[in-house]
């Protein structure tokens, strides 16, 4: 019953997720159009950047929903896990997009800084509270709706909306000090911040992204913790190659080979394996691939069985 309760959740938020994606593809992609033309006609970079970050935004978004429906097929024989790592590889898009997205707005800047040209600032201001509100209402939307903590997808997604709601902000700063002071650098300076902010989030989602990638073990992942909890087991005397890595953000995987005290029986290993699985499902290791051996055979390498449980 737990197996199936905590089956029902993720497919819940699965669900939730591919909604919300959805829902905020169209709203970022229509006003990044509005944006657009805004930033054209009153001749602002703060808005063309932030607008140019709402075209990320969309592409993200959209790339995150193509990687929850090909996470979503079958395993097979090629792909023996399924299409899930394709999340994996959507999150390093988006993270290498914002990247991109703040060196282009530093090179615009650099000109602006050096001759900054007039700007419209009041239809500024007007297009930047607007897309303050609908920045607010997205970031909002995904994170009381989505898992924006566990899945690096949406996590990915989720960053590139809140470097949109800064960008709005910094448009509007930068519209009022024009309107007060008349002072046109402010427009290059809040677009090269921004940007600031921007390039720090794609790295950390493409530093996230990559170490999936390499299979490192996931940050929240204490692997002094996983060791003590399997030899914590009263038949268990050494845990020795040790491996954890993620499949994708929300599938955690180990291996690993544990002595055991004395020579065991096959149904012994299995009731062994089952409750050291147990504990290892409440250290968020969904996937658990454990080895037996008695301490002669791990002198020589040889099992004395071998049992791969899964939790979902």
């Amino acid at each position: 019953m737990g197996h199936e309760h905590h089956g029902h959740d993720h497919n819940h938020v699965h669900t939730n997720n591919k909604k919300i994606l959805f829902i905020s593809f169209l709203i970022i992609t229509l006003f990044m159009i509005v944006e657009v033309i805004g930033g054209y006609v009153t001749n602002s970079l703060a808005l063309l950047s932030d607008a140019g970050h709402m075209l990320s935004d969309a592409l993200s978004l959209f790339i995150a929903l193509l990687a929850f429906k090909f996470g979503e097929r079958a395993a097979n024989r090629i792909k023996t896990y399924g299409y899930k790592r394709f999340e994996i590889l959507a999150a390093l898009l988006n993270g290498v997009l914002l990247i991109a997205i703040s060196i282009y707005i530093f090179y615009e800047a650099i000109f602006r800084l050096i001759d900054p040209p007039e700007v419209a600032s009041t239809g500024m201001l007007l297009i930047s509270v607007i897309g303050l509100l609908v920045n607010i209402f997205v970031a909002w939307m995904m994170f009381k709706g989505s898992d924006t903590k566990n899945n690096l997808n949406m996590r990915g997604a989720f960053i590139h909306v809140l470097g949109d709601l800064l960008g709005s902000v910094g448009a509007i700063i930068a519209a009022l000090l024009m309107m007060g002071f008349g002072w046109n650098l402010a427009d290059p300076i809040a677009s090269v911040l921004v940007a600031l902010l921007i390039i720090r989030s794609g790295y950390g989602v493409t530093k996230s992204a990559l170490n999936v990638l390499m299979e490192g073990a996931p940050s929240h992942i204490n692997m002094h913790e996983i060791t003590e909890t399997i030899q914590s087991h009263p038949d268990i005397d050494e845990v020795h190659d040790l491996h954890i890595w993620s499949i994708t953000s929300d599938l955690t995987a180990l291996s690993c080979h544990a002595v055991v005290k004395a020579d065991k029986t096959i149904s012994e290993c299995d009731v062994i394996i089952d409750e050291i699985n147990h504990d290892l499902s409440h250290k968020s290791i969904q996937h658990a691939t454990i080895q037996l051996e008695t301490s002669n055979q791990h002198h020589d390498r040889s099992a004395i069985c071998c049992m791969e449980h899964a939790t979902h």
